[in-house]
């Protein structure tokens, strides 16, 4: 990849139906997780413009289900297509999953560690972020341009299924042009929903997932060990479709990017439609707005 070529960025599910998005470059693309079956993928590929030929690898965050899907690793078998995960996630995938072990005998799976980056496609450079989530060794990952220069020219940091964060994972964030973040759950909501207690005490605990008022912190603290201008796009990712809300996730959002005078575009992604492609490098002014949901942009 030549310094200064450009890339999109687009959410193509999120949420506990399925989770996946694609980082396009050239030669090719990088999806994040695979969580949806390859009709489906097809089809969400087919509404932004792309194609299955157009993968070039995909890395996997953890092992829950919603981020993985058997007949799709078959389709990178049958492809050629190279998969990234942490070695800790090898034995839980051998397990549950006899196409896992065709893509191993296929000499198809790489890992990554923690901390160090890799080069998932041709011109990516990848580094997984520890992340606290009860699905086993769970890794969010800041994802740059590697053009062999001294500062990357665009920058991408994404964060799903997280039940708490500390200073470390801010850090590994900040200088990103997109954060793609987890908003799950209104507390309330959540406390009021009839759930099953243990269910409930699940996805509020230190190991489950984000609210919108923890994820609103850790944006703020992303945005202030940035350099300014530098954040053009905000994914609220992973809503819950029975304790979250659209429009409360973006008023949680929209509190920060109000208080740090941000010029932000937020976007919160959806479980049904591809969300928008947003160019790497960012392009052009932007404007923070109402919610909308299934992926569109606030204006």
């Amino acid at each position: 990849m030549r310094s200064g070529m450009t890339a999109t960025w687009t959410v193509l599910a999120s949420g506990s139906a399925g989770n996946a998005s694609l980082l396009e470059v050239e030669p090719g693309g990088l999806l994040v997780d695979i969580g949806l079956g390859p009709l489906q993928l097809s089809r969400r590929l087919d509404d932004i413009g792309c194609g299955w030929d157009a993968i070039r690898g995909v890395v996997l965050t953890h092992t829950h289900s919603d981020h993985w899907n058997a007949r799709s690793l078959a389709q990178l078998v049958e492809r050629r297509v190279p998969f990234f995960c942490h070695s800790e996630h090898l034995r839980t995938l051998q397990l549950q999953c006899d196409t896992f072990q065709a893509l191993q005998f296929a000499s198809l799976v790489r890992t990554y560690s923690a901390g160090r980056p890799f080069t998932p496609v041709a011109g990516i450079r990848c580094r997984a972020v520890e992340l606290k989530h009860d699905g086993g060794p769970t890794f969010g990952f800041r994802i740059e341009e590697d053009s062999g220069a001294a500062e990357p020219n665009w920058a991408v940091g994404y964060a799903a299924d997280l039940g708490s964060w500390d200073r470390h994972l801010p850090a590994a964030l900040a200088d990103v042009n997109i954060l793609a973040l987890e908003f799950n759950h209104d507390v309330e909501l959540q406390r009021t929903s009839g759930r099953d207690r243990w269910l409930i005490e699940r996805v509020l605990g230190d190991s489950g997932h984000l609210s919108n008022a923890q994820a609103a912190r850790l944006l703020e603290e992303c945005v202030r060990l940035s350099s300014a201008g530098r954040l053009r796009h905000l994914i609220q990712l992973h809503l819950s479709g029975e304790c979250n809300r659209p429009a409360l996730a973006a008023a949680a959002a929209r509190g920060v990017m109000s208080r740090l005078e941000l010029d932000v575009e937020l976007h919160t992604a959806g479980q049904h439609a591809p969300g928008p492609k947003i160019p790497l490098p960012p392009q052009g002014r932007s404007f923070v707005g109402q919610a909308v949901p299934n992926g569109t942009k606030h204006r």
